[in-house]
């Protein structure tokens, strides 16, 4: 069964400090909730490695009182990182956790990454915990791809977001290709060009969901995520608008749309 999933990165701006009340994890569940969303992926969301274990039960909690599966998502490769993102997924029954080879300051090289998958995997597998590496442009995917297939475990899986890798000058149809058979986790966000005034360059921005780039229908082809029990998870890249209240409410309307687009899809597919 594939579900569909809200990330953090779907309230972006209504989280952030830009706004005059940010939402909080809470709150974000509860939207997530009135959408009839069933999972949510708390990601690049750094406050919550502070909380304490009871905070993190607490939110267990209430994710489970709402019919809420919570995902996690963090950046970098570093042992004891990984290991506290294990122990905090352990608390909130999170059986993903979606990371990045670079942190700011971290750039392993490919067999440094190797070592370090090798030193948590063995956690990953003992925990029944996805550990999906995102695809994004500071890594080429096939690079990305020589260090995954040295590990045939299936805890070790690829967290596939095409449009991250346009700006390294892949095409979203080579990365699906390249990935395919080890994605865990997709990200789904659509993505156009547009020019910038006196046509001098180009913007690469989020766009409505079936409005832009993301050939939708081959990457569901390809991954098969129905099969392969593997979360759609929106986000969006939606630049900042006019003020404040417009931005909200597009992010908001960019989630609605997304999420009637993603069920419209599954309801093909049952009726083939």
């Amino acid at each position: 069964m594939s579900r569909i999933g809200l990330s953090t990165y779907a309230f972006f701006w209504r989280m952030s400090s830009k706004v005059p009340n940010p939402l909080s994890l809470e709150q974000m569940l509860q939207q997530t909730a009135e959408l009839d969303i069933s999972v949510l992926q708390i990601c690049d969301y750094p406050a919550i490695e502070s909380w304490s274990d009871e905070q993190l039960q607490d939110l267990r909690q209430l994710a489970d009182k709402l019919g809420i599966t919570l995902e996690l998502g963090t950046r970098g490769l570093g042992t004891a990182h990984l290991r506290r993102y294990l122990h905090m997924a352990n608390i909130l029954d999170a059986h993903v956790v979606r990371s990045m080879f670079y942190t700011a300051d971290h750039r392993p090289s490919l067999d440094e990454a190797a070592e370090l998958i090798a030193a948590v995997l063995p956690d990953f597998a003992r925990q029944q915990v996805r550990l999906c590496l995102e695809t994004y442009e500071q890594v080429n995917s096939g690079a990305m791809m020589s260090v995954i297939n040295k590990f045939l475990s299936p805890w070790l899986c690829v967290c596939l977001d095409p449009a991250n890798c346009v700006a390294g000058l892949e095409l979203p149809e080579q990365v699906i290709a390249n990935t395919a058979a080890r994605v865990g986790n997709l990200h789904i966000k659509d993505f156009a060009f547009t020019r910038r005034d006196g046509w001098v360059g180009f913007t690469f921005a989020g766009c409505l969901m079936g409005e832009g780039l993301l050939d939708y229908d081959r990457m569901i082809a390809s991954v098969r995520p129905a099969e392969r029990e593997i979360n759609q998870i929106v986000e969006h890249w939606l630049p900042w608008q006019d003020d404040a209240v417009l931005t909200c409410e597009r992010e908001a309307e960019w989630t609605r749309r997304t999420v009637e687009f993603l069920r419209s899809k599954q309801d093909q597919e049952l009726y083939k």
